[in-house]
């Protein structure tokens, strides 16, 4: 099953183990679960400490398998062949079981294994999707600490009867005890704040009654990394207060435009910011949404108040605002409720779910292009419809989708509905020359029409833009003195991720600018 390379690389990840492993497989006759048996036999070939039985009589998934500590059973199972982006979270969960100590925060470790209840979770997964392994990966750590917690991936290509029935259309999608538990990127922290609500109560506590911070930076993305970076090397007192670390980069699949990195993967690439951070003196606050701003709080009146859903309070001296954008919305009939049902965001996430379907792709920009690109290898027919009169794309991008057969190009056409019952079924839209409706039967629609700036927790405070963006100076000064902001939720033109990250730095800058600039409370 695994090339030489993948076993020489297997093999030295498992020499990091230090107690036996069982794995029990369920298995039949089929060809998955001949593939499974191999890829088996290279685990064990790989270490002596690993051992595999297998079962047919049980009632679990064929094919499937768990991995297990001698005298337990609650470990981690993967229904279907952990290849593509799961083979890492089978060689994690392998580690995990057999001794290798996860890199977690103990605080985090202790609130697992405190978890009052039985909590049995399914993962839907594709193989290509690079969001599901976070999820997966967090909840396998889960079971191997707590053993009411079980946790079951399922490979969608393989049970392919089972996520019709379930009607399963977005990955990675996770059910808790047989109801839909949520769908998307989820990290440890937030899967455990979702089970756990006492603990984000203990946590708001912890959080406002932290001492006044120097510069506090809401937002974790490219512009909120380096504005904390920057910041924490003038030695001043930094904190910073994110929804999710790594923000929009998270779902993003390739990245080949930061210089002096050629190429990497969203989620690798926010790994990487976080490392950086956590190498300086920062306090970082992670699942935490910001509500409001007050300004002008303090005994002196020189502090800056951020209110957050959570119901904690933080101070600061000076803020960087960096809560980036979110996809834009087409706000049609249809859209919000057939959600992950049809309607979706990410091609590379969701796209093998429509392998041989017919789709549509909303938007004619480089991002609603490249995705029509890449589905048309999976799905059956692409049907690309743009409200412009021409396509906005880079140029080599067009000439690239038009030698493609399997696209349809629609333009000056204005999407009026998405149908359907249960799922999708159709999109309807008006040609704006003539306003003759036309309707494509389809089995999903990919909306792709640019991003919307996350602020609107600031309406009424700081300036903003008629398109909602926070008006900057040169040095990333707001309206407010003191409040700073930078990345994709301010004015600054083009919304790259290298644009956000040299706009937080400039930010930081401009912070510690203004700190020194300020008079030094007596």
């Amino acid at each position: 099953m695994l090339d030489a390379a993948s076993k020489s690389q297997l093999k030295t990840y498992l020499e990091r183990v230090s107690q036996p492993i069982e794995i029990v497989a369920s298995l039949d006759d089929s060809k998955a679960s001949g593939e499974l048996r191999s890829l088996l036999k290279d685990i064990t070939d790989s270490s002596a400490l690993v051992t595999v039985t297998e079962s047919r009589d049980d009632n679990q998934r064929k094919p499937s398998f768990s991995i297990n500590r001698p005298s337990e059973n609650h470990g981690p199972r993967f229904a279907g062949l952990p290849m593509g982006h799961e083979f890492t979270s089978l060689v994690l969960a392998l580690l995990q079981v057999g001794g290798y100590p996860p890199k977690v925060d103990p605080e985090i470790l202790t609130q697992i294994r405190e978890l009052d209840g039985d909590f049995d979770f399914e993962i839907y997964i594709s193989l290509s999707c690079h969001n599901c392994p976070d999820v997966v990966q967090a909840l396998n750590l889960m079971a191997i600490q707590n053993p009411r917690i079980r946790t079951t991936m399922i490979e969608g290509g393989t049970f392919q009867k089972e996520v019709k029935e379930r009607q399963v259309m977005s990955v990675p999608t996770v059910f808790l005890n047989g109801t839909e538990f949520g769908q998307g990127r989820m990290s440890l922290e937030e899967i455990i704040a979702k089970i756990d609500t006492s603990g984000v109560e203990r946590e708001a506590k912890k959080i406002t009654a932290k001492e006044a911070f120097d510069v506090l930076i809401v937002g974790g993305g490219p512009a909120g990394a380096a504005a904390a970076v920057y910041a924490a090397r003038k030695g001043i007192r930094t904190g910073i207060a994110s929804e999710r670390f790594g923000g929009q980069v998270l779902d993003t699949l390739g990245i080949e435009n930061f210089i002096s990195i050629k190429e990497t993967e969203g989620p690798k690439f926010a790994i990487a910011l976080e490392e950086h951070v956590r190498s300086y003196d920062v306090d970082i606050m992670n699942l935490q949404r910001a509500k409001s701003l007050v300004a002008n709080s303090g005994p002196n009146n020189d502090l800056i108040e951020i209110h957050l859903e959570s119901g904690a309070t933080l101070k600061s001296r000076s803020v960087v605002i960096s809560t980036g954008a979110r996809w834009r919305n087409i706000n049609v009939p249809g859209e919000a409720e057939f959600k992950n049902k049809g309607v979706a965001y990410c091609p590379h996430c969701d796209g093998p779910l429509f392998k041989g379907k017919r789709v549509a792709v909303i938007g004619g920009g480089n991002s609603g292009v490249e995705a029509a690109i890449d589905l048309a290898g999976l799905v059956g027919h692409v049907h690309l419809v743009e409200f412009d009169t021409v396509l906005r794309a880079d140029e080599v991008l067009q000439r690239k989708l038009r030698s493609l057969k399997n696209v349809t190009i629609h333009t000056n056409a204005q999407t009026t509905e998405i149908a359907g019952d249960s799922k999708v079924n159709a999109l309807i839209y008006k040609n704006r020359a003539n306003d003759d409706i036309h309707t494509l039967e389809l089995e999903g629609v990919f909306i792709q029409i640019g991003l919307i700036p996350n602020t609107d927790w600031l309406k009424g405070t700081v300036e903003l833009s008629k398109h909602g963006e926070i008006i900057v100076d040169a040095k990333g000064q707001t309206s407010i003195p003191g409040v700073f902001a930078a990345g994709d939720a301010t004015t600054v033109p083009f919304k790259q991720i290298i644009i956000a990250a040299g706009d937080g730095a400039k930010a930081a800058l401009g912070a510690f600018d203004h700190l020194i600039r300020s008079a030094v409370p007596a």
